[in-house]
Order: structure tokens, then sequence, then C-alpha cells
């Protein structure tokens, strides 16, 4: 049997800033040409696991270590990590960390420069991995031009331009829509098979890295192991559940049916499953049961209106053309398409952070175009897509306090207003930490906590739930669905599907810059033609539905979210 290529023998860390150990008695090995995932819920050491590997732990987060950790035969420590480089391949989960060249072709080349190859054959290599990632008609852009998943996946051309011996994905799926997630992990499973080398996911999303098989899951919490063992294992125990993991949504609705989840119905893939008769009949009599459940939604009054929306960053870039909806009071409407679409230059246009070249935004049915981004910003809030573009405090407390300083609230209400919302978004627990000391997913919960605890009568939130795991995730959207109880209205723009399904009765959906559709969310995951044009893909419960024969893959996704909503999943 081959040498580990990655072995972790008894090993703790502690990172400096902070009081206790965040990785405790660690023993993984992963070998050459293995495909693993580490899953867990944010903060409980994988990401801290990846920064070991690839030498970002000692050199740039420095700590205090115990045990031992060899890559490639080679204590860690005792490496630099640019030495670390030519072993261990990182994509980053904070895309905007790892960009080096001024254009995205210089950043791809950059590993290629380094190590001296020829020009000639290094514009070939750059060409070759850019159409391989699809970002090659982006070759000439500036990486702060990009959206949010072709920075994603130039991050990952990059990886690809330099033959190691391990790749390590942090949160590859973090940024993309649905579409591009699933290629992304097409490619990883193209590069996996033609490199041999070990593959190293780290990743919540559980459902979508099972798109391609891995070896084997490690499922970590505060800080260790919980689980190392076989895909099919995992998925038919109930340890995720049980450490803040999603499912898939294919096994929870076969567990709703009363169906066990069983190593012989081959849980791995929905595609896969060895499905009976009698598991069909079961589903199928679940769905009819729950049918007559399912009611429609009444409309408020109106509140925002966009007419005739036009809007480009150049002359000749037109990024939206021609959008026109009306969201009601009290609504909660998901925003979703491709990346790239114009979902997030609609949320900036409606914020007044740019000016549309055409149409007019309305609130109230009052023309917003002569106020000021202060003045919209009392009305409108807008939590953005990347948390680091947001934060300027370096203490947690301070950042959400802020903008109730500035309106001169009442110390005592500030106190109050801020502990609720700050342990609403998990994060009363680190109130006095420096935001240095979280991770991505954490600094995410900080900005969204910095404008909720404002209270404003319509907020939008570019990708709330991205970089959580299932709990935070789940504290966040509940928390966001009680305020929409309240009468609070929310556009959320999302490549998360479930989160569409689960809370969003409505969705509008985008493709280069054109709107396609304003529908139900579950019509927009059951119509293929609308999947294809928007880069979205069907979710699993349709294709269980149509496997068991259900003629209305609409209805049954909607019951499904239904009977969530009413009963939730409990293991």
């Amino acid at each position: 049997m081959p040498s580990p290529v990655i072995s972790f023998q008894d090993y703790g860390f502690q990172y400096m800033a902070q009081a206790a150990p965040t990785l405790h008695h660690i023993n993984l090995d992963i070998y050459p040409g293995e495909k693993v995932l580490i899953a867990g819920t944010s903060g409980s050491g994988k990401s801290t696991i990846g920064n070991c590997i690839n030498g970002l732990i000692p050199f740039a987060y420095p700590g205090q270590k115990t045990g031992k950790l060899l890559v490639d035969g080679k204590e860690a420590d005792t490496s630099s990590i640019f030495e670390l480089s030519h072993t261990v391949g990182t994509v980053l989960q904070d895309t905007d960390g790892q960009f080096i060249g001024l254009t995205v072709g210089e950043d791809i080349a950059f590993a290629a420069e380094n190590d001296c190859v020829p020009q000639n054959e290094m514009k070939q290599l750059v060409d070759k991995v850019a159409k391989l990632v699809d970002i090659e008609h982006h070759l000439q852009y500036a990486p702060h031009e990009l959206s949010g998943g072709q920075k994603q996946r130039v991050s990952l051309a990059g990886v690809m331009v330099e033959e190691v011996k391990v790749l390590l994905f942090d949160e590859p799926l973090a940024n993309l829509d649905p579409a591009a997630g699933r290629t992304t992990i097409e490619l990883i499973d193209m590069v996996h098979e033609r490199t041999g080398a070990a593959v190293i996911i780290i990743e919540h999303r559980l459902e979508d890295v099972l798109w391609r098989s891995v070896d084997r899951i490690v499922l970590m919490d505060e800080g260790k192991i919980i689980a190392d063992m076989p895909t099919v294992k995992l998925l038919t125990g109930k340890n995720l559940l049980e450490h803040g993991i999603r499912e898939p949504l294919y096994l929870t609705a076969l567990r709703y049916a009363g169906i066990e989840v069983s190593e012989a119905l081959h849980p791995e893939h929905v595609e896969h499953l060895a499905l009976t008769q009698e598991h069909k009949d079961k589903v199928t009599n679940w769905y009819q049961t729950q049918k007559a459940s399912v009611g429609s939604v009444c409309q408020g009054e109106e509140l925002l209106r966009v007419e005739h929306l036009d809007f480009g960053y150049t002359p000749q870039r037109r990024t939206l053309q021609d959008v026109s909806f009306t969201i009601h009071k009290g609504e909660m409407v998901s925003i979703v398409g491709r990346n790239g679409a114009g979902k997030s230059t609609l949320a900036k246009l409606i914020c007044g952070f740019e000016k549309p070249v055409a149409g007019s935004i309305y609130m109230d049915g009052r023309d917003l175009s002569g106020d000021t981004i202060k003045e919209r910003a009392m009305r409108i809030g807008y939590v953005m897509q990347n948390p680091n573009q947001m934060i300027s405090k370096p203490m947690i407390w301070d950042e959400v306090e802020m903008a109730l300083v500035q309106s001169g609230m009442p110390q005592e209400e500030r106190k109050e207003r801020v502990e609720e919302t700050l342990k609403v978004c998990g994060l009363y627990p680190f109130r006095n930490w420096p935001v240095s000391a979280l991770s991505f997913g954490q600094k995410k919960r900080v900005t969204i906590a910095s404008i909720l605890v404002q209270r404003p009568q319509v907020i939008i939130l570019d990708e709330p739930t991205a970089g959580q795991d299932y709990h935070h995730y789940t504290e966040i959207m509940e928390f966001l669905k009680e305020l929409n109880g309240r009468g609070y209205t929310i556009l959320m723009i999302t490549h998360d599907m479930h989160l569409m399904l689960e809370y969003t009765p409505r969705a509008i959906v985008f493709s280069e810059g054109r709107m396609l559709a304003d529908t139900t969310a579950a019509h927009v995951l059951n119509d293929p033609e609308l999947v294809k044009r928007a880069n979205l893909k069907e979710t699993s419960l349709y294709t269980l539905s149509v496997a068991c024969g259900i003629d209305e893959p609409q209805l049954f996704t909607e019951c499904f979210i239904g009977y969530e909503q009413k009963e939730g999943y409990n293991g």
C-alpha cells in the first residue's frame, strides 16, 4: 500500500488569537489518487484542516500545534508555503484573496511564470485550462470585473496549470449558480481522473458535491473528526443531521414516505436509486396525501416597482435590458439565474449604487431617481455577496452596532438590538472577537447582522447563505422568515435552489441581462427548458418524482416544501 500523501497524526492546533484549540487529536490519512470530502458546520474546523495542509497554518495564521502533519512525507511546518505549493494546489473560498494578475490570463499564468515555462507553451497552457472552465472569453478582463462564479473558475484554472499531488478545494461551490456548481464538480472529477492527484473538497453542500462520487466523507464537529467512512455508510446513518449537515433532499423525501434508507437502496446518487415498486408506491401515496394541503399565496399592496430598466457598465456592454416587475409588501422573493446574468447589478440599481441608462424604480408609487444612497438606505438594506467588501470595524460588536450608533439610538436600546441579532445569526458567543479571527462564512453572518439590526423596510440579500452550514443557514433563514412575517419585504439573490424552494413562493429568473420568468419557485425547477436557459438544474425531488411515475413533479416539490414547513424533519 502506498504511503499517504497527507497524514495527520494526533494533530491539534490553537490560533494565537483564540483561547481554546480549534482542532483536537486529528488522525487522518489521505492517499495518492483518493477523492475525499471534508464536511462540517461553520466553525467546525474543516477550513482549518485545509489551511494546515496548504501551509497557511502556521505561516500566515500562527498558533500552537501538537502532534504531527506530514505532506508528501515531510513535516509541513518545516517547509515553506512556496515549497508546499508544488505539492498542494489550493482554490480558496474567498477568491478575491487569491488573485495576483491584473487580468484573468495573467492570473492563470502566474504559477507557470514562476516555474519559468516558455512563453509560447505558457499561452497554450492558459488557453487550454481557460476552455476547461469556460472562462476563455474573459482572459483580458480584470478579476474585479467578474462575477463571483467567474472568479471561482479563474481560481480553479490557476490551480490546474501546475501539476501537483494534492488538489484542495475550500468551499468551491459557494459563489456558483447551480449548473456552474454541477460543472465545477464535473471539472474536479475530470481533473482528478486525468491527473491522479489526491483531491480534497471542503464543503457542506453535500448533495451538490455528490453529483460525482467521492471515496469517503470526513465529518467534523467542534474541531474533532466525528466520522470517516464511505459515502453510503454516512448517508444511511443519522450523523449528518445530528451534526448540522443537510442530507440530500431525495433521501429526506424517502424518509417522509416511510422508506428506510439502507445500503441496498444505493442512496449515493438519485439517478441510481434501487427503487422497488413498493418504494414507488409509498412515495406516490405520501404525495397523494399531501396534495390537498397545497394552497395559494395572496399578494399584498405594491411596494417596489421596476419599469423597463436598462443598464450597462460601458456603452458596449449592456448588463440589464428592459427589466420590469413588481414586488408587493410582505413578499419574500428569490432572484435567480446564471452567474453574470445581472442579478447583483439589479440590486445595486435598486439601492442607488448605480444609475440606470433607462427606466424607473418606484417605491410606494414614488420615483426613487432623486433619492441619495443614504436616503434609500433608510428603507432598503443591502447585504453584499462578499463580506470583505462590507466590513469596516475590527471588532464584531462594533461592526454590527455601527449603523445604530450613527442613527443616534440610545445605548441601552442598541445593546438589546445588537444582542438579539447576534444570537439569531449564531454570533453571540463571538461578540467580543476580532473580525479577523473569523472564517469566511462567519464574516458573512456579521454582514447580515449589520444590516438586519437596522430593521429596514426592504432587505436585499446577495447570496445570504453562501458558505453557511445547514444549522446556521436555517437559523438565518428562519430569522428572515420571522421578519417577513412581521411585514418586512425580502429579496434574495441566490444560487441555493433549496433556499428558493423552501422560503420563497415566488422567483424571478434572469439570464444574460434579461428577465426570463416571474413565477412560482417550484415551477422554475420543474420546467426543463427554463432550467436550461437560466443555467439552473432540476432538483433531486424532480428526478425522484419522475422515477416514481408522478406526472406532476412541480406539485410534488410543493408538497415536500409544505410538509417540511409544517412538520420539520427530525430524523
